[in-house]
């Protein structure tokens, strides 16, 4: 049965909302259910699966012996939290999984594994540096608000051949291999950025991602709508998949994450979420699609509105997007590489506009159709190396702190902005991006209070200190292009 009927009132009303449907709730599974599907599939171990700070899946896998109704209650795995960065010290380390039951699935490229998501606890506590616990936070949040969130995200990512890569304390060294790249030197590769909706046999991998959207589908519960290839030349893929709360949409890309990375491994390939990976081509984005209802009303409609349909309400959630995005950058482009997706000209947003179906600017209104189902906000700055977990829910608490004080967004810009003189940007008061991952963790120290009704001071804390880290070392190494500028110096 539901939890919620809401649920099943959203199935029925909103059919029609282009990839932000369903799954608003969870479903109340039984423990005695769940021990029953076990034993009667033959399942002999369980994956249990969690996601740390940064948004790295993990796992520890248990005999299915040991779950019965007291361990599936009071927990299942053992976690020391000293050794996931970010989460505990090693004097109080004892962390807890504890499996979320509807999130059980076989996993089908395996014997007789089954996987569950599991929430951290610490002394009988949810553990507040959980990630997802930060999303289920935000969605109890909403629902005590009379507020129902539908959120989605496309997802890309590419597809090679083979990657070698050798670090070490004397070279630096890189090579990726792609049959559809134009510098593999074949017939029937794409040109740069003209891999768009191309086709077999330039298109290699169109099997292998019906057969990922298959699995899916069929194994994962996962409504996958649309699969196609992107612009980047070198095997670019794009999968979009009908979301639902945070905690709903967070599940499903992490297993989207874990379903495409495992089934290209199988078949040697390698598969990869990195948002920048080759030079002079488009990287990995992840667009997310936002809209907020109170019953069968979409709040960021608004018919009357003779420019996108958009309400004043959905501007306002606007004006936080433009408000606190330098600081959200820090969550939704987590890493050194996302700043070298921020460019200008590879529809990587940069200024912080917003418009009705311009892909140049940060926030854009998508106008494939003007009903009211379907009227939605699309954030472009995100990437999916974001923990989606954190993302989502930092993307909606700025929307809300624009709600709150009633930020205004400005007015719309329809230009390219690309194309926008430095004069007339400045003319027009258009913010950019940071433009390094140690300037976004500079503004996310200094704006941070709109994130605290929901996510604890400790998590951001621990997420800052570890990202800094994280830019220290990746930044220490000297790469191949500065050698080729400076080696003359």
């Amino acid at each position: 049965m539901y939890k919620y009927p809401q649920q099943i009132i959203a199935v029925l009303i909103y059919p029609a909302y282009y990839r932000c449907t369903l799954s608003v709730t969870s479903m109340i599974v039984e423990p005695i259910e769940i021990i029953k599907n076990i034993n009667d599939r033959g399942i002999r171990w369980i994956d249990l699966q969690f996601t740390d700070l940064v948004g790295y899946l993990r796992h520890a896998t248990i005999s299915s012996k040991l779950l019965t109704v007291e361990s599936i209650e009071s927990g299942l795995g053992k976690l020391d939290g000293s050794s996931i960065k970010g989460f505990t010290g090693i004097e109080k380390s004892d962390l807890i999984l504890k499996p979320v039951l509807d999130t059980f699935n076989v996993i089908p490229w395996e014997n007789g594994i089954g996987r569950i998501i599991c929430g951290i606890y610490i002394d009988g506590l949810r553990f507040l540096k959980d990630p997802r616990y930060v999303a289920e936070r935000l969605d109890s949040y909403l629902m005590d608000q009379g507020i129902r969130l539908f959120i989605s995200a496309e997802l890309e990512f590419f597809i090679f051949d083979r990657v070698n890569v050798s670090i070490d304390t004397w070279a630096q060294h890189f090579e990726i291999h792609s049959s559809e790249a134009p510098w593999n030197g074949s017939a029937f590769v794409n040109r740069y950025k003209d891999g768009y909706y191309s086709i077999y046999p330039k298109d290699r991998f169109h099997e292998l991602r019906i057969e990922i959207g298959e699995t899916l589908v069929k194994y994962f519960d996962i409504g996958v709508e649309v699969l196609h290839h992107e612009v980047a030349a070198a095997s670019q893929h794009e999968i979009n998949f009908r979301g639902g709360a945070a905690v709903v949409t967070g599940d499903a890309m992490q297993t989207v994450k874990f379903v495409v990375k495992s089934l290209a491994f199988r078949k040697g390939l390698i598969a990869t979420f990195m948002p920048k990976p080759i030079y002079g081509d488009n990287g990995n984005g992840m667009h997310v699609h936002v809209s907020l209802w109170r019953n069968d009303t979409n709040l960021f409609y608004d018919p009357s509105d003779s420019y996108a349909n958009l309400s004043q309400y959905a501007r306002y959630f606007i004006g936080g997007l433009i408000e606190h995005a330098r600081a959200l950058s820090a969550i939704v482009s987590p890493t050194v590489n996302s700043y070298k997706r921020l460019v200008p000209g590879y529809e990587a947003p940069v200024y912080l506009v917003w418009s009705k179906a311009n892909r140049s600017a940060a926030i854009r209104i998508p106008a494939y159709n003007k009903n009211g189902n379907s009227t939605r906000i699309e954030y472009r700055p995100p990437d999916p190396s974001a923990n989606p977990y954190l993302a989502f829910t930092a993307v909606i608490l700025a929307g809300l702190d624009g709600i709150k004080r009633k930020i205004e967004p400005g007015d719309p810009v329809d230009e390219n902005v690309y194309n926008l003189s430095k004069y007339r940007r400045r003319e027009l008061g258009i913010k950019e991006l940071p433009r390094s991952l140690d300037e976004a963790l500079d503004e996310l120290e200094s704006d941070n209070e709109w994130l605290k009704p929901i996510v604890p001071k400790e998590l951001i804390e621990s997420y800052i200190e570890v990202k800094r880290e994280e830019a220290r070392r990746v930044t220490m190494y000297p790469t191949p292009i500065e050698l080729h500028y400076y080696l003359d110096t």
